[in-house]
């Protein structure tokens, strides 16, 4: 199609439309691209954002007041100034482009970090799960005592003892660790192993040098156990048994499922 100002494309007649300073023949002209033309729509839509700018042209010396889309301005401005007008909203769009980008890449890497990150997706869950907090906000402790599906066990050699509580999600495995008799400083691993030899990691913390869960403790922070919250993406009926693992590879205690 061509513009009734001479040669060219009618999509770029969308800013002088929206500027209010096409003459009658020629709003009826785009007005019959637009209804047949998506990207207009889209376009027209972004720039009707720039009521703010129009509204600044009545200080401009000659006019008369922001007209409204459609219509013709008494004073037009210079085409300098409706390409400057347009170029902004350009400039805008180009903007909020890359937040759209930087957002999603951040919800990438928060699901590729780990299985932390895991444990917040709700997707594919039943409308009824969705209305519960996938991932407890109340403390690991809490979490774990109202949980009904538990294994224990305690290392020989070590004497550390785990007691790892389940609940089965739509993403997988809810895990919650109750670790006692660790002393530090260590830093371990809680590691879900498949019945077919794959295993992934379920959560990791730090043990800070007077331990968890020692029983005869001087000091009732180093009495109490270690809870935390952990989360797999293996089915519950999947899982052969659990391990708790130093970062230098040591098993400090296996618990099977």
């Amino acid at each position: 199609m061509q513009s009734a100002q001479g040669p060219g494309d009618l999509h770029e007649t969308v800013g002088a439309y929206a500027l209010g300073i096409l003459d009658n023949a020629e709003a009826t002209a785009f007005e019959a691209h637009l209804a047949t033309c998506e990207w207009c729509a889209q376009q027209l839509d972004e720039l009707a954002g720039m009521e703010p700018m129009l509204a600044a042209l009545a200080d401009l010396p000659g006019s008369v007041g922001t007209p409204a889309i459609g219509e013709s301005l008494a004073a037009r401005p210079s085409p300098q100034l409706s390409d400057r007008l347009v170029g902004e909203v350009s400039e805008r769009r180009v903007r909020a482009k890359r937040s759209r980008r930087a957002f999603f890449g951040l919800a990438a890497s928060l699901i590729i970090g780990g299985p932390i990150a895991a444990i917040a997706v709700t997707g594919g869950e039943t409308e009824q799960q969705a209305q519960q907090p996938t991932h407890s906000t109340a403390p690991a402790e809490d979490a774990f005592r109202t949980m009904t599906e538990k294994v224990k066990a305690t290392d020989a050699s070590t004497q550390v003892s785990a007691t790892v509580g389940m609940e089965s999600k739509a993403w997988g495995t809810h895990a919650v660790l109750e670790l006692k008799n660790v002393k530090g400083p260590e830093k371990c691993s809680l590691i879900a192993v498949g019945k077919n030899g794959e295993r992934e990691t379920a959560t990791s913390w730090a043990v800070p040098k007077w331990g968890y869960g020692i029983k005869n403790a001087t000091t009732e922070q180093a009495k109490k156990p270690l809870y935390v919250h952990g989360g797999v993406a293996m089915d519950p009926a999947d899982i052969d048994h659990f391990e708790v693992m130093t970062f230098a590879g040591k098993r400090l205690v296996e618990v099977n499922v």
